[in-house]
């Protein structure tokens, strides 16, 4: 059995990694949020102790190595701008980190890491649990048996309607959560990246408080991406079935099926880290260069736009 620590425990995403800690008979023992909104953790860990004050959450770690109860992993859930200070203190505390996307904001900092990680011998996992989807991993081996000569034609679309509370939050704070191209579209730039190969042309069509857009072209696709949080964006047969999500990825103009099984994709993660198979600080490298250029390039016009652009 595991022992855990968490960071982050009151926030949207939390539940889902108590959650994974329970289905892989790990336990938590402490966990940390400035909020105290955390009466989730009496469906999973009724007995950690909760603090939310950071000294106090360091000084009992501190009380448990001598009583000779070690962390072997910290998880966090942060707001993204925290992540690299939360991991840092994870791996000072002893523990390995399973840090929430996207990793970090900017590449410069997952060279920081890699130096902190070989300093104290411990272990950075990210978690890109599209990588793990089954309609993902078919996709990839279907790209890869085709071999085609010629670069394949993708669209994605990502509309996930948000509310007003959204603004006020870190994640409305650009220089917070790094906008909502980093914030909700990184896994799917991770996606693209594993399935279709190296980077060769990134451009941004369009860069908006609720939605962004560009052209991005890999070895072996050129993608037209639309994300957005604005519900007048869904498609008119989406509002009419009253739903708030919406998600599409075509390939050569053929639908791919992947709006189940999201929610269980973090126990999966965890299962592999468990198992000494998680992605390492590596992984998220492509990804993080990816975000980072979306946000900080001029608007192009040089490639093809997403249709919800035009």
């Amino acid at each position: 059995m595991k022992n855990f620590g968490l960071i982050g425990a009151a926030g949207y995403i939390a539940p889902r990694h108590l959650k994974a800690m329970q289905e892989t008979n790990s336990q938590l023992l402490c966990a940390l949020d400035n909020f105290d909104s955390v009466g989730v953790m009496d469906q999973y860990f009724p007995n950690a102790h909760f603090f939310v004050e950071f000294e106090r959450f360091d000084r009992h770690i501190e009380k448990l190595k001598r009583n000779g109860q070690y962390l072997d992993y910290i998880s966090i859930c942060t707001p993204n701008y925290l992540h690299d200070a939360h991991i840092r203190m994870a791996l000072r505390a002893g523990a390995d980190a399973i840090c929430e996307k996207p990793l970090v904001l900017n590449p410069w900092n997952i060279d920081a890491l890699q130096e902190i990680e070989a300093q104290y011998g411990k272990r950075i996992h990210t978690i890109l649990q599209l990588r793990l989807h089954p309609s993902i991993i078919q996709l990839k081996k279907d790209i890869a048996a085709k071999n085609a000569k010629t670069k394949h034609e993708v669209d994605l679309t990502y509309i996930t309607s948000r509310g007003k509370w959204y603004d006020i939050s870190w994640k409305g704070d650009a220089e917070k959560s790094g906008g909502v191209a980093t914030n909700i579209g990184v896994h799917f730039f991770d996606m693209l990246s594993w399935i279709f190969g190296k980077v060769q042309h990134n451009e941004t069509h369009l860069h908006e408080k609720h939605k962004a857009a560009g052209y991005l072209e890999f070895e072996n696709a050129r993608v037209r991406w639309f994300l957005s949080i604005d519900a007048q964006d869904l498609p008119q047969e989406i509002q009419a079935k009253q739903q708030r999500t919406y998600r599409s990825i075509t390939v050569d103009g053929q639908e791919l099926e992947f709006s189940q099984g999201f929610t269980d994709l973090h126990t999966v993660s965890y299962q592999e880290i468990l198992k000494g198979n998680g992605f390492a600080i590596e992984e998220a490298k492509t990804s993080i260069a990816i975000i980072h250029t979306i946000r900080n390039q001029k608007i192009g016009t040089s490639f093809s736009k997403h249709p919800l652009v035009q």
